[in-house]
């Protein structure tokens, strides 16, 4: 029988604030563990929330940017369960009242559009991070208490790709905006993926089973297809699929189940009494929003339609933020936009590459590259001794100075090239046989002597043209 997978995501991705959604506590990644807590986040007697106000900023940049509609009335809710990594034995959430309904995020698969519609948005913060060892657990509540949004999808992916194309535009949306370095490798952005099969035309869902914490778009991709065909095979055999929760063994590359769901987990949901709603009026949303930097979408219509990009061009741009904005620096001088992007891309993202750099570490800076691209433009050296001007920026100097130190700036004066060709010619009257016989090759020869002779410095294009001028006339 043929099916149809249906998938819906469950992402939980930390935001960039300074400190915690309910505390004053710092937040560091690296930091020794239990070094970034208080007395909020362990659930001391007597300690209340405060709301993150930066984190509620966050939130609102991320559903205006996913086109989800925002609740103005901020309201938090009680999780209630007991676990070793939840300190006060409940989490606060927003079950009832997510922050933003119903928005979507368009992927582009091989240039076929689709629209992922997105259920909700809701704040909440994180749990302590445990460290499962032989016959102990260790627990570091650095974690606990961190500002996340979980991001919901309806389920609309139907493949693998899709969910992974997915989530790499979410990346994308969360860096961009700089609401979440949505590192996954951190756990700093999370995935559960809710999968199910049913016969293909048939519009009723089948039984769900859920993986959780894939921890990489590849495994996200992977997990998927697994389990597809492993719940295929079942259905093909005449069984029935179990609702159950797995998660991915990278080694397998398998599904393994963690536990069966007899049912739903009554968490006892109720409305956080220790912090009153709070509206959120419409001067504050429209200032948020008008703050808010350029979405990778609008940024690549821009290379297209301003700077006259090809569709390529923009995405290699735009698939990496740092990059686009180091693009966006080296614009705001006069300069070929696409001369601009081949430089960077081809050029220095190669030799950065080849040194173990990237566009975040290096020492040359935006405009200096965009002069580079001017004086080759402008012919004062040609593309060849460009490349060797770059791999010299590398460290730090700037092109004016490493021309004007290696005497490599271009010769482009007409009188000087001028006597160079007619000593060339004067020299090489074989060549000029050979020219007026018809070998092509004989140009290209007379061209590498007056480069030779010009140490590399004459303009090459100019030197072939009055060769062939004065070929004519000889």
């Amino acid at each position: 029988m043929e099916y149809e997978i249906i998938v819906g995501l469950e992402i939980h991705t930390e935001l960039n604030t300074k400190t915690k959604m309910f505390s004053g506590a710092p937040y560091h990644f690296k930091a020794e563990a239990n070094t970034c807590t208080n007395e909020v986040d362990l659930a001391h007697p007597g300690t209340l929330p405060c709301v993150n106000h930066e984190a509620v900023k966050k939130a609102i940049e991320l559903c205006t940017a996913l086109d989800l509609s925002i609740d103005p009335l901020v309201r938090f809710d009680r999780k209630n369960y007991y676990y070793s990594d939840l300190p006060k034995g409940y989490q606060i959430t927003q079950q009832f009242h997510p922050i933003g309904k119903d928005g979507k995020l368009q992927i582009d698969d091989d240039g076929i559009k689709k629209i992922i519609r997105i259920d909700r948005i809701h704040m909440e913060e994180d749990t302590a991070k445990q460290f499962h060892l032989y016959d102990e657990t260790l627990i570091d509540f650095n974690r606990a208490g961190v500002p996340l949004v979980e991001i919901v999808s309806k389920p609309d992916i139907r493949s693998g790709k899709e969910a992974a194309l997915y989530v790499e535009k979410l990346r994308q949306t969360l860096t961009y905006l700089d609401v979440s370095c949505a590192k996954m490798e951190e756990g700093s952005m999370r995935c559960d993926v809710n999968i199910s099969l049913r016969p293909k035309g048939s519009d009723v869902f089948g039984t769900k089973v859920e993986i959780k914490n894939l921890n990489s778009i590849a495994n996200i991709k992977d997990a998927i297809e697994y389990e597809a065909n492993r719940q295929k095979e079942i259905l093909d055999d005449g069984g029935h699929i179990d609702q159950e929760t797995r998660r991915f063994d990278e080694k397998t590359m398998t599904t393994v189940t963690m536990r069966k769901k007899e049912g739903s987990v009554d968490y006892k949901f109720f409305p956080e009494p220790n912090i009153f709603p709070i509206l959120i009026s419409q001067e504050e949303i429209d200032h948020i929003v008008s703050e808010m930097p350029e979405l990778p979408d609008v940024k690549e219509h821009r290379y297209i339609e301003v700077y006259g990009l090809s569709t390529y061009d923009a995405s290699q741009l735009i698939a990496n933020k740092e990059l686009a904005l180091y693009f966006d620096e080296m614009m705001k001088s006069s300069i070929d936009p696409k001369a601009a992007c081949n430089i960077l891309v081809s050029e220095l993202v190669g030799q950065l590459t080849k040194r173990g750099e990237d566009i975040t570490s290096t020492k040359v800076q935006a405009k200096d590259l965009a002069r580079l691209v001017e004086l080759i433009s402008k012919g004062d050296i040609s593309s060849k001794q460009g490349k060797e001007v770059l791999s010299v920026m590398l460290d730090g100097d700037d092109p004016d100075k490493i021309i004007e130190e290696r005497g490599l700036k271009q010769l482009s004066d007409t009188s000087a090239i001028e006597k160079l060709v007619e000593e060339v010619l004067d020299e090489n009257p074989t060549s000029i046989e050979d020219y007026k016989n018809g070998k092509d090759r004989a140009l290209g020869f007379l061209v590498g002597q007056l480069m030779k002779k010009s140490k590399g410095q004459a303009n090459p294009k100019m030197a072939s043209d009055m060769l062939k001028d004065k070929l004519a006339k000889r």
